[in-house]
């Protein structure tokens, strides 16, 4: 479908230079949006002819004429390359400033820059990793069409369609890698709509597929108790012990854990301490009071001085071969890593019977559904539910008769 696309020369009377003249300006509009670029051509405002959007002076006409004939040449080209333009696509192609890209992978490329500065701000790099790979995947299945990279107005839903194929039959990916595979590629094509390369995402009937109920590991209760009991003599692994322990205990994540300050500890009226710190992930606050044997750790480190964390961690990627390490020594049944300890946190909790919303606000979620998903509902939890509800329909029905 063709753009409706027209160009205003104007000047702003308003801004007039020493030398008594304006600058000619050049609006492109094109399906009723608009970008206003210069033509470098100078003008005394009472020489110029609205009407006409032409000047007094023969060469500046002239060069006006070259740049009305340049645009109308750009917007063929780029309509004719890419079926679709938007009047900042034809700005930043005549301009060539900040030109964004109109390709598939280079905008992933982009996108992944923009990521990688986002993990150094928030000290945490999974997010950045998983997209690395899903950008890979994409790379082989262009491959596999030919394609060194596609152009947005390629892709179409039969485009989707196949890369889910792909991803299940050729890549092996499972269900879960193969929906956040799709919702990767389709984060880079509505980045493209948001841009106007296209005007609306083709991908958006590509159905994600029913994930298989999430496998939350975690530590039971005996392993936990066995970890506690277990120092490390190697310096290291011994802080690595101690943090899953702290998390734990806490449900803090690593990344919350490495930006945990003294001042995000306090004391409650009856002295006791609670940590109140805001998640890297979310930006929601969590709210936890403190296990007592979470407590005896946090006093082994810093709690005073607020120029530095209170405790002394490398980045994630170390400590998570210590924490493997340590999952080995004590021949746990499951790869040990630092996020089954905010699992195992919820889950005791649930467990103990401590209510949803209570955990929640502990963990830092924004609603209950996360939670939920979180903390394993244990078949005891359900029965004691299942008898608390008989019980509450048994005093009501007894209330009824009376």
């Amino acid at each position: 479908m063709r753009s409706t696309f027209k160009q205003l020369y104007y000047i702003n009377r308003a801004k007039v230079k020493a030398d008594g003249t304006t600058a000619v300006l050049c609006r492109i509009t094109i399906d009723g949006k608009n970008s206003v670029i210069t033509t470098g051509v100078y003008c005394k405002p009472e020489d110029f002819n609205a009407k006409k959007g032409e000047v007094k002076d023969g060469k500046a006409n002239g060069t006006l004429l070259k740049f009305r004939e340049r645009i109308g040449q750009t917007y063929g080209q780029i309509l004719k390359e890419q079926g679709v333009i938007s009047a900042e696509l034809l700005k930043s192609t005549l301009t060539g400033v900040n030109a964004v890209p109109v390709t598939l992978l280079l905008t992933g490329t982009e996108e992944l820059e923009r990521l990688e500065k986002r993990s150094v701000e928030i000290k945490s790099r999974s997010t950045y990793r998983q997209s690395v790979i899903f950008q890979e995947c994409l790379r082989q299945y262009l491959l596999t069409l030919g394609k060194e990279d596609i152009v947005f107005s390629e892709i179409s839903e039969q485009f989707g369609l196949s890369y889910k194929v792909f991803l299940l039959k050729d890549m092996g990916c499972s269900t879960d890698k193969m929906n956040k595979c799709l919702c990767w590629l389709n984060r880079l094509v509505y980045i493209a709509v948001d841009r106007e390369i296209i005007r609306s995402n083709p991908l958006e009937d590509v159905a994600y597929e029913k994930k298989n109920p999430p496998r939350l590991l975690h530590i039971s209760r005996g392993e936990l108790k066995l970890m506690m009991e277990t120092p490390m003599e190697d310096p290291m692994l011994e802080l690595a012990r101690r943090m899953f322990i702290f998390s734990s205990l806490t449900g803090l994540a690593y990344v919350d854990i490495y930006r945990l300050y003294p001042h995000h500890i306090g004391k409650t009226a009856n002295n006791r301490i609670y940590i109140r710190e805001k998640r890297g992930k979310t930006n929601v606050e969590a709210f936890i009071p403190l296990h007592p044997i979470a407590e005896r750790i946090l006093l082994l480190y810093n709690t005073t001085d607020d120029t530095k964390p209170v405790f002394p961690l490398p980045i994630r990627d170390i400590l998570w071969h210590e924490i493997h390490a340590i999952g080995n020594a004590l021949e746990f049944k499951e790869n040990l890593s630092h996020h089954q300890a905010r699992h195992t946190f919820g889950t005791l909790l649930l467990s103990a019977g401590i209510s949803i919303e209570s955990i929640a606000k502990m963990m830092g979620h924004t609603n209950i559904a996360t939670t939920q998903v979180y903390a394993k509902v244990t078949d005891q939890k359900i029965s004691d539910d299942m008898d608390k509800l008989m019980e509450k329909r048994k005093t009501m029905n007894t209330n009824a008769i009376k």
